[in-house]
């Protein structure tokens, strides 16, 4: 069956080798703006334009003929064939048709183009609420008739995504940045906000807190290590400078008691023998020591023992 199926095709092509292909092109625009509806041929000498089962215009040899009226349309061709509509409505919304020849009236190009008129999104509203810790965030949007757009929440790695409705609201109890963004085909808006719930600690503060109490304590144990390591260095100066110190007054009495020879000589022997002379200050002069009285005899008594 399936090999039946490629032999017809195949069959078709041989029949029609020169058969066009229709394709279909989908095109949204915004309300107001300006739409240019093209096709892929080139060198073509009459284009025909039509929108649904109305002819709208015709070029042919670089003339323009208006199937309506030209205020009601607001649309040309353009000398390439492209058509130009100015100052859409959504009512410009449709199926165009194009259809391009050259000059012996071979057809060179059968297109559709579907153009989708829409409005641009409304701006869209970001309330919170915060109960018992925990943050109810809600977008809203004021939606009109026929109107389709898509309403994203996110908050981080939080996503939060629906489609054709009017409000997205989550429940979390993460603090921070929320965006809200409502887009469709032509036009994205978006509103941002941040929402913090009373009493609740952020992640980023934990994390800065317990970061701090980390290199708190790592200072310390560093400052402790440095002054224990300065009190050591001080006390190996200090032993050092001791026995420098020693060292010193140890040399300094060898040099100026030295030893005694062996076997001295008898004239060093008296000389060491001899006492050292008493200084100035301390020879002080002995007062004369009182003689005894003696009694004076009279001459007779001399006399007598005479």
């Amino acid at each position: 069956m399936y090999f039946g199926r490629i032999f017809l095709v195949k069959c078709l092509l041989l029949l029609f080798p020169k058969a066009k292909c229709t394709s279909t092109i989908n095109i949204y625009k915004a309300v107001n703006e300006t739409a240019l509806l093209s096709f892929t041929a080139e060198n073509t000498h009459e284009t025909l334009w039509s929108r649904g089962n109305e002819r709208l215009l015709q070029m042919k040899d670089k003339k323009i003929k208006y199937y309506v009226e030209k205020t009601q349309c607001r649309c040309k061709v353009l000398l390439n064939g492209t058509l130009r509509i100015e100052r859409l409505v959504k009512e410009d919304s449709g199926i165009y048709k194009v259809s391009a020849y050259d000059k012996n009236g071979k057809l060179k190009a059968n297109e559709t183009i579907v153009l989708i008129i829409l409005e641009p999104v409304p701006q869209p509203i970001l309330n919170a609420e915060c109960i018992n810790k925990t943050l109810y965030v809600k977008c809203t949007v004021k939606k009109t008739e026929d109107q389709v757009f898509t309403i994203e929440l996110t908050q981080g790695k939080i996503n939060k995504s629906q489609t054709n409705v009017t409000e997205v609201e989550f429940t979390t109890q993460h603090s921070g940045i929320y965006r809200c963004t409502v887009k469709n085909q032509v036009s994205k808006k978006t509103t941002e906000k941040e929402i913090k719930c009373p009493g609740q600690l952020n992640l980023y503060l934990i994390s800065c807190i317990a970061g701090g109490a980390v290199f708190f304590v790592v200072f310390v144990i560093l400052l402790i290590y440095c002054i224990k390591k300065k009190k050591a260095d001080r006390l190996v100066d200090d032993d050092e400078e001791r026995m420098q110190i020693h060292q010193v007054d140890k040399e300094m009495a060898m040099r100026k008691l030295p030893q005694p020879p062996s076997n001295p000589t008898p004239q060093q022997t008296c000389v060491q023998q001899m006492p050292p002379p008493q200084p100035h200050a301390q020879q002080r002069a002995v007062p004369p020591q009182p003689k005894p009285r003696t009694h004076l005899q009279a001459p007779s008594q001399l006399r007598e023992r005479h």
